[in-house]
């Protein structure tokens, strides 16, 4: 990236102002996170002027409905299927979860990818506490942060896709007994059935998560998946 793009993006308050030492300007990781959210956005078609009023949301702390107004994405139904809570995270507090050898430019530059986080200001928001959390826990027990990232990513495909199948289903058959004019009205169906089509995915995966554990238990007791004995 040219001198001359950095400093545009600086003019348009994209891009905090560089660590100054005489004549020399220091970017840092907070640059290199903010520059790839920038560059993501703009791959989605976003224009420089809403990125750079969403960014402005974010650092005045507005709400994701004002944020997502900004973006053109605002609507006047709910879909209250995510019960996620947003976690604010100043680098250093990043770091104490993952450790500071798992917080790669790479590794940065994935969770910004996938969604899991975004730049707010001189800090971070992870979309999830408990994805913050629960990934922290797998890093703790050995699994590198950047495969865990990739098991995000893979899984965020899957998942769309059983999403997609009950977007299906409750389109078909339940929107039409409803007014679709009435957002309370269809706020309040997709209220009764969430819990159910969640309840169906957690049953599902736990059955799934029984086969093919032991599957691979089973491979690797046979020497098949790994060497030695347990």
């Amino acid at each position: 990236m040219t001198p001359r793009t950095l400093r545009f993006y600086r003019e348009r308050k994209l891009l905090p102002p560089p660590r100054r030492e005489g004549r020399i300007a220091w970017y840092d990781d907070h640059h290199l996170a903010r520059l790839r959210t920038i560059t993501a956005l703009l791959a989605r078609g976003h224009t420089l002027g809403g990125i750079a009023d969403l960014m402005t949301a974010f650092e005045k702390g507005r709400d994701d409905r004002a944020a997502a107004e900004l973006l053109g994405l605002d609507s006047s139904f709910t879909t209250p299927f995510s019960e996620e809570t947003p976690v604010r995270l100043t680098p250093e507090e990043l770091a104490a979860y993952f450790g500071d050898e798992e917080i790669t430019a790479e590794n940065l530059a994935a969770s910004l990818d996938i969604g899991y986080v975004a730049v707010e200001g001189d800090g971070f928001v992870h979309a999830s506490r408990r994805l913050l959390e629960a990934s922290a826990q797998l890093v703790d027990k050995g699994i590198p942060l950047a495969d865990v990232l990739a098991a995000g990513r893979e899984l965020r495909s899957q998942t769309d896709t059983i999403a997609a199948t009950f977007a299906r289903l409750f389109r078909s058959h339940l929107l039409p007994r409803v007014d679709t004019t009435d957002p309370a009205a269809v706020t309040d169906l997709l209220e009764r059935v969430g819990p159910l089509s969640k309840a169906v995915v957690e049953a599902e995966l736990g059955l799934a998560l029984d086969r093919r554990v032991r599957a691979e238990l089973e491979e690797w007791l046979r020497g098949e998946g790994g060497e030695g004995t347990p």
